[in-house]
């Protein structure tokens, strides 16, 4: 019997030396309000997974926001986290991502996702755009746009608008920040 328990224990011995500990860390970092971003390596909360959002018809686009000649390739995501959609912008040096949404507001502008996209585009460098919504809220004519409020865009785009109303916009880098452009 006593050899039993001799066998017993160490076996149980052996088999728990050869298990190895990892520990993990979990840090809780707080919410930002539009754009997150990485250098070299996209890193992410474990507990989170960005997927490529399958509810959009085209969920994915290439442009060239910052003009170094690059393409950056800009995706709708989805984190599996909140639920919640989003762009991931990865620049075509590898050496920056940006993330809007996916529960943060993007750019100020009032909304947190962008499930409601149907059209999501490029917006061409050059091309001339303006905001054609006043603070009020109300929709401006084109001879209501003064000349000096257009916009000519400095380099590519990123044209999102709901498809069959009104409501969107243009995103865009200016002097390195982003910028919105209303676009009703």
């Amino acid at each position: 019997m006593k050899f039993k328990i001799l066998l017993l224990a160490a076996f149980i011995f052996i088999s728990c030396k050869k298990e190895s500990k990892t520990e993990v860390t979990t840090i809780s970092t707080p919410a930002k309000n539009s754009v997150e971003t990485t250098e070299k390596k996209e890193t992410q909360n474990s507990s989170d997974t960005i997927v490529i959002s399958t509810k959009h018809k085209t969920n994915k686009i290439v442009c060239d926001l910052d003009g170094d000649g690059k393409n950056e390739t800009v995706e709708i995501v989805r984190s599996t986290k909140s639920d919640k959609s989003g762009l991931r912008i990865i620049f075509g040096n590898g050496n920056r991502t940006d993330y809007f949404g996916m529960g943060n507001t993007i750019l100020y502008q009032g909304f947190e996702e962008i499930d409601w996209a149907g059209i999501f585009e490029k917006a061409p460098k050059g091309e001339v755009v303006w905001n054609n919504v006043n603070d009020q809220g109300e929709i401006l004519g084109d001879d209501e746009i003064k000349e000096e409020d257009k916009i000519k865009l400095p380099n590519d785009g990123i044209f999102i608008h709901a498809e069959e109303s009104c409501g969107g916009g243009i995103i865009y880098l200016k002097d390195g920040k982003y910028e919105w452009i209303q676009q009703e």
